[in-house]
């Protein structure tokens, strides 16, 4: 378990699927997801065999100390130990607990984890350009603005921007001293 101030992460067990089905299928959540698709307790068990057990990623939840309670769920996909990488994402599935700054938390805590323990060296996430809340807190992690994909995602025939965002070991590095 890492833990910064009042915010913890944990990795995930195959116990906590229903709470990130719930979350995760959640309007408020799905719609600053690329993939809407509904998610079935059996896509995510699939997910957690296939992926998550493999190495493939690592996700964690997001627990609020001060509340005793699991918030939401930070990962890390597709980790590439050849090229040092990953992708990173996170949902807060709480609405109540959003705009607390427990993102930002979250992503420092996965970020030490990205590169402390694993030894990556760049952590990347996209993001939808009209997303100022969450960029905001990506830049509060230690996120940089790496640039703008134009209409690089359909979703029911409009083109959305996405916003690439990026940090590398050196610059974790220069905020962890």
């Amino acid at each position: 378990m890492f833990m910064d101030h009042s915010v913890s992460i944990r990795p995930i067990t195959e116990a906590d699927t229903d709470k990130i089905v719930k979350w995760r299928n959640a309007p408020s959540v799905v719609e600053h997801f690329i993939y809407r698709t509904p998610l079935t307790r059996e896509a995510h068990l699939n997910w957690f065999r296939n992926r998550v057990q493999t190495g493939d990623v690592a996700q964690f939840m997001i627990v609020d100390e001060e509340a005793h309670e699991e918030v939401g769920s930070v990962y890390l996909r597709d980790i590439d130990m050849e090229n040092k990488k990953c992708e990173y994402g996170i949902f807060i599935g709480e609405d109540s607990c959003r705009g607390k700054g427990i993102g930002s938390a979250a992503a420092k805590l996965a970020l030490d984890y990205a590169f402390g323990t694993l030894g990556l060296n760049r952590v990347f996430l996209r993001v939808f350009a009209d997303n100022t809340r969450a960029i905001k807190s990506y830049e509060n992690a230690g996120f940089v603005y790496e640039g703008r994909f134009r209409e690089d995602v359909l979703i029911d025939g409009k083109g959305y921007d996405m916003v690439f965002m990026g940090i590398l070991r050196k610059e974790w590095k220069k905020g962890t001293e």
